[in-house]
This record gives structure tokens, C-alpha cells and sequence, in this order.
């Protein structure tokens, strides 16, 4: 997969993504902007941009038993992870629930969510994000990664509208016997 290259200009998606006018395209399983956060990687399938805005869609690779993010919850979009391989576990509100390949689990607004690699073996999911524009995260993240850190971060979640339970990845560790990377 290629590597997201740095940019000058932070806000600007267009080196990124292909412009819809450009009509049909294919984007083989193995191409496309990818990056790796350690806890999960993204690899940019669609832009917000490419779909009026309607949906973004990535694909999430997850480490064996790993925590992807913290507790944390959107207030503008809805995510829907489909499984392409592997074993997904998931918080939702206080459930907690497990897919396999094929599965399709709907992660609303405004409640709180994260998501694991429950098995011992790869797990790679499709996220779609309903409105587009929160893969801009992840590419501001793959940017700068200090922006991950202290007042950066917080600020990050105020511009993208979620709230982020950061002390809650002890506890998910423990209880789903994960480790999450970002933190070690």
C-alpha cells in the first residue's frame, strides 16, 4: 500500500483523493493511501469529496487482540463497520457485541462506541462513515502526529465533534485482554 505523503497545506484533501468528475475508477485490495497508528490502520477507499459528501469509506487493518481507539462517541456521523476478515468486538452504549466476516454492526451518532480486534489472527474491516469528512481525522493524524498529544488532541476531537473517554483504555485492555499500542 502506498504511504500517505506529507502535505504543506493540512487541510487540503485534494492530493489525496480522485475527483468523481473523473467518472469510473477500480481501486484494487492493494492500493490506495494507507497508514498505520499502530492500534488500527487506514487505508482511504472514498472521500467525502468523491461522494457529495454523503459517506467516506475506509478500511480499518487491526492488529491481533488490539484496542483501535478509546471510548468515544461522534456527534456528526454514523459509522457502519462491515468485516472483511477476522473477529471484531465492539462497545456500544454498555453492549458488548462480537462480528465475524460478513458481519455488519451500526455504530450511531452520539453514542458511545469503540472497537477491537477480538481474535488471534488479522482483522480488517470496511468503515463506512455516513456524512463523509471525518476521514479527514485520520489524515490530519497521519500529517501530525503530535496533534494526537495533550491540547493538540483535545483540540482535534473539538473540530471533528467527538468526545473522547481517554481513561477508558485501561480498562477495556483489562477487560478484553487487549493491549493498545498508542499507549505503550
Amino acid at each position: 500500500m502506498e504511504q500517505i505523503p506529507p502535505s504543506d497545506d493540512a487541510t487540503a484533501a485534494t492530493p489525496y483523493r480522485a475527483e468523481a468528475s473523473q467518472g469510473l475508477r477500480i481501486l484494487g485490495p492493494n492500493e490506495g493511501k494507507a497508514v498505520d497508528f499502530g492500534s488500527f490502520g487506514v487505508r482511504f477507499m472514498v472521500w467525502s469529496e468523491e461522494s457529495g459528501g454523503g459517506f467516506s469509506l475506509v478500511e480499518h487493518p487491526i492488529p491481533s487482540l488490539t484496542l483501535a481507539a478509546p471510548l468515544h462517541r461522534h456527534m456528526h456521523e454514523d459509522e457502519y463497520s462491515y468485516v472483511l476478515e477476522g473477529r471484531m468486538g465492539a462497545r456500544l452504549g454498555d453492549e458488548v457485541v462480537y462480528a465475524e466476516k460478513g458481519d455488519l454492526v451500526f455504530k450511531p451518532r452520539n453514542q458511545w462506541h469503540t472497537f477491537w480486534n477480538a481474535g488471534d489472527r488479522p482483522c480488517r474491516i470496511l468503515e463506512i462513515i455516513s456524512p463523509g469528512g471525518f476521514e479527514h481525522l485520520f489524515r490530519e493524524m497521519a500529517e501530525d502526529p503530535e496533534a494526537m498529544a495533550g491540547e493538540s488532541a483535545l483540540a482535534l476531537d473539538a473540530r471533528y465533534g467527538i468526545e473522547v473517554d481517554y481513561d477508558s483504555v485501561p480498562r477495556l485492555c483489562e477487560e478484553h485482554g487487549l493491549v493498545f499500542p498508542a499507549e505503550e
